[in-house]
């Protein structure tokens, strides 16, 4: 039996997030060689593994992303993560994971992301992550997710506010990126901040900032 949930297709317009598929290799190294200085300063690594930029592109591999996919699909069938490609016009141009979910009292998991650098700021994350977290709190039956990112990554931190996550505070060296543990901010969203549905919210947003 399949975890709440998953797995899901979900779509709006041209945006879209789907399970990653073993097919999606060749994109997926495709876009994360060309994206290294994009996305390497926020990429978790191990304690210790300092140079995180060095050698990326042999980091960014089928051999890599099926190891990647193996255990994102583990995760998945237990229930503990629903990991979504995100894709715009049919091309993958990013991924969104929901990790560690918790069931329980706690009902909970953490929201992470990126996209191609070409394809920001045309709004295709803010609405993935709507559709991500509408089907948490629906489907998926999630209460609460969180969001964790370096003070300094400006672009992840104006999706978030974008949609309307809670800042809830700093965590001082909370996770190791480029071999030293680094202070994140953590932002929130529950069930009951969007009881009329994230996406609906975010179309609402757009509506309002593109009127003359």
């Amino acid at each position: 039996m399949n975890p709440p949930g998953w797995p899901a297709r979900l779509a709006d317009g041209p945006v879209a997030v789907r399970p990653l598929r073993m097919r999606d290799g060749p994109a997926w190294v495709d876009v994360r060689r060309r994206n290294g200085d994009w996305l390497a300063p926020w990429e978790a690594t191990p304690p210790g593994m300092t140079g995180i930029r060095v050698g990326w592109a042999q980091r960014q591999t089928l051999g890599v992303y099926s190891q990647m996919l193996r255990g994102l699909r583990r995760a998945a069938r237990s229930g503990s993560a629903l990991p979504f490609a995100t894709v715009y016009g049919g091309a993958l141009v990013g991924q969104i994971t929901v990790s560690t979910i918790v069931r329980g009292a706690f009902n909970s998991g953490h929201v992470g992301y990126w996209v191609d650098q070409g394809h920001a700021g045309r709004g295709i994350t803010p609405t993935a992550l709507a559709l991500v977290v509408d089907h948490c709190f629906g489907p998926a039956g999630l209460h609460r997710l969180e969001a964790n990112v370096r003070p300094e990554n400006a672009a992840s931190r104006r999706v978030l506010e974008k949609l309307g996550f809670r800042e809830e505070g700093m965590h001082r060296r909370y996770l190791a990126i480029d071999g030293q543990y680094r202070d994140h901010v953590g932002y929130a969203l529950t069930t009951e901040d969007v009881p009329e549905g994230l996406l609906h919210r975010w179309h609402a947003t757009r509506s309002v900032e593109r009127r003359p």
